[in-house]
């Protein structure tokens, strides 16, 4: 497909669309309003030279823009992939756009319901999941050595590998997961790991590396998790686990490395505030516990190490929801459905 690339100045970068007070990121904004006029200029001249039949936005500073350069008539899609109920600028954006937007696609139930409060009744909302690649998340692949990047030694007898898969923000649950560590007898042969760097987004709220390895000798598991850093194929280091442990303690709008692991034939464990449950059944796709439930996470683990027939259970079953639910060809088709609607309208 043919592309056109217009980078979004930098000033406007600065901006975010975080959860920052709105005098704060009001402030940002203001400093930022001469380039903010002079892209959305270029955006509206792109637009009309496109001819396009419908607009798609991404992202939670495309939004007004979008609306605001799109030409007359033409119907713009809110794709989104985040709460916005609580971003207090981009909620009141949001509501001022509302009327250019023809419908949203949600990435989920919880973010669907979220958007109603802020759009209100008279905005078109689909619910769609976020895709996978189910080629390059797949059981079958190669798999990279946990233990050395992690710069552990080789284990002596057979272990089962456990892995939180996530960034370093500290809604990522990584001190309840040491937590959930602590409680697993010692007997059991299990070997735990980190996976994962700092995220891209300035205003993520992190750990640093040792904080929370501090964190880790503070739970007592020093000894028992080691730290990979970021790793470039995130599916590699999926297969190289036998359980993923997703344990974000906020409501979370999706959650796709559970969908990612999932592809990769891996029994998971996760918060049930994540999003992705809305498409879940517990038990039989994965395995759930209350956010922030250290003792319930211990549990789950405690079974899936124990049971090998319930890890091959819910792998198994955890690749065929990820065709049936996630496969990014599929997810192709339902935004298309909605393409389809909306430039069938009269303008």
């Amino acid at each position: 497909m043919p592309t056109t690339v217009l980078p979004i100045p930098a000033a406007l970068v600065r901006v975010g669309a975080s959860g920052s007070r709105t005098l704060a990121l009001g402030g940002r904004l203001a400093v930022a309003g001469l380039s903010l006029l002079r892209y959305r200029r270029h955006l509206a001249r792109t637009l009309r030279d496109l001819v396009p039949d419908v607009i798609h936005s991404n992202g939670l500073t495309m939004h007004p823009l979008a609306g605001r350069a799109a030409p007359a008539g033409v119907p713009v899609v809110w794709h989104l992939h985040d709460f916005v109920r609580r971003r207090p600028l981009t909620r009141r954006l949001l509501r001022l756009d509302r009327r250019r937007c023809a419908a949203i696609i949600a990435s989920s139930a919880a973010v669907a319901a979220d958007a109603r409060t802020v759009v209100g009744p008279g905005c078109a909302i689909h619910p769609v999941p976020s895709g996978v690649d189910l080629t390059a998340f797949s059981p079958d692949g190669p798999t990279v050595d946990l233990d050395r990047l992690a710069g552990l030694a080789p284990p002596t007898t057979a272990v089962v590998r456990v892995g939180l898969v996530a960034t370093m923000a500290r809604s990522k649950g990584h001190e309840v997961f040491f937590q959930a560590l602590a409680r697993i007898p010692a007997a059991l042969p299990i070997r735990a790991y980190v996976v994962g760097g700092p995220s891209d987004r300035a205003d993520a709220g992190q750990y640093s590396l040792d904080e929370l390895r501090e964190r880790a000798a503070r739970a007592g598991v020093a000894a028992r998790v080691g730290f990979t850093g970021f790793v470039d194929e995130p599916a590699s280091a999926m297969r190289a686990l036998d359980v993923v442990v997703h344990a974000n303690t906020a409501p979370e709008p999706f959650g796709l490395v559970v969908a990612e692991a999932m592809a990769c034939g891996r029994p998971v464990v996760m918060s049930a505030a994540s999003g992705i449950a809305d498409y879940l059944v517990p038990e039989r796709d994965v395995l759930t516990f209350a956010p922030g439930h250290a003792a319930a996470l211990a549990a789950r683990l405690e079974r899936l190490v124990s049971e090998e027939d319930l890890r091959h259970r819910l792998g198994k079953a955890g690749r065929l929801m990820a065709e049936h639910r996630f496969d990014r060809v599929r997810v192709g088709h339902a935004v298309a459905a909605i393409y389809d609607a909306l430039s069938a309208r009269p303008r």
